[in-house]
């Protein structure tokens, strides 16, 4: 028996969670400012600590920040352009702005897979079939199952390479770094090409398993809800509603004043961060009351 996960807004309808999370990925994909994204990035790991823990959260950053250096740096190459140069490479100038310009795209991906995943935290599988099980059955099928790929791939691409390193090691094969570098890139091929092998085949599996135990045999399904849509949870919409076109006006007169070429504009203290920061660290303040609430 596995124990419950408490979450933020583990007291609310699950309407409130789905409508934070919608308006949290909009801000933070068209939000395409340096302050505003690092104060998303801040949020997304906030939530992420207190959710998966820190350990766990500094894990997934192994491949979050060099995929952010990798942008950062594959950037100017593809765009030369700015009013400050770095040095040269070759023909091709390095400007400031450019490499400004890809830190900010790698931090906006990463904030949004960060709130992604969040997300998927706020809005569990349960809660997803509640909100559209009957009104739309098969997207409500679609969205809890892509929630649950990510996570199913990663457990499942750590085993396998978990397989791959004892099968190396059990076979005692003495290299030479050149060989050992190319047997590690050969390794890794083997890996993607065996996952996509296997997300195929448990697709194939699903979509038998849910045709013999009668999917869509019926035109509506019967469920069993738990939560019931209060007053208070027409509240809290309201409110996150007002507050979400508040942070979405800042998003927007920030993003519009600021710009990375020619010349980057200059950041200045403004109130508008402050809201936008709270805004971003709601999840992770509920979900450390509500765990205090539930010991």
């Amino acid at each position: 028996m596995y124990a419950e996960r408490h979450t933020a807004f583990d007291t609310a309808h699950p309407l409130v969670p789905a409508v934070y999370a919608t308006i949290t990925i909009g801000l933070t994909m068209f939000a395409f400012q340096p302050v505003l994204i690092v104060i998303s990035l801040a949020g997304g790991l906030l939530y992420e600590c207190v959710y998966d823990g820190p350990r766990a959260t500094v894990m997934s950053l192994r491949w979050q920040l060099p995929f952010i250096l990798i942008v950062a740096l594959v950037n100017p190459l593809f765009s030369a352009s700015g009013s400050t140069e770095l040095f040269r490479l070759g023909p091709r100038a390095v400007y400031l702005e450019s490499l400004c310009y890809g830190c900010a795209m790698g931090g906006l991906f990463v904030a949004s897979v960060l709130w992604f995943r969040g997300a998927a935290h706020l809005v569990p599988f349960d809660r997803v079939m509640t909100l559209l099980g009957n009104a739309a059955p098969t997207i409500a099928l679609m969205i809890s199952m892509s929630m649950r790929l990510i996570p199913r791939f990663v457990r499942q691409g750590k085993l396998v390479a978990a397989v791959q390193d004892v099968a190396a090691a059990c076979a005692g094969h003495e290299r030479s770094v050149n060989t050992g570098a190319r047997d590690a890139v050969a390794s890794r091929l083997r890996l993607s090409t065996v996952l996509m092998g296997w997300t195929m085949e448990d697709s194939l599996e699903t979509a038998d398993a849910m045709r013999a135990r009668g999917w869509r045999a019926d035109i509506r399904r019967t469920t069993y809800s738990r939560f019931r849509f209060t007053l208070l949870d027409a509240l809290r919409i309201v409110v996150l509603v007002l507050a979400g076109c508040l942070c979405g006006a800042i998003a927007a007169a920030a993003t519009g004043q600021y710009a990375f070429y020619p010349r980057m504009s200059e950041l200045v203290l403004w109130w508008g961060y402050v809201p936008y920061a709270a805004w971003m660290l709601v999840p992770g303040v509920l979900h450390v009351r509500e765990e205090a609430r539930c010991q």
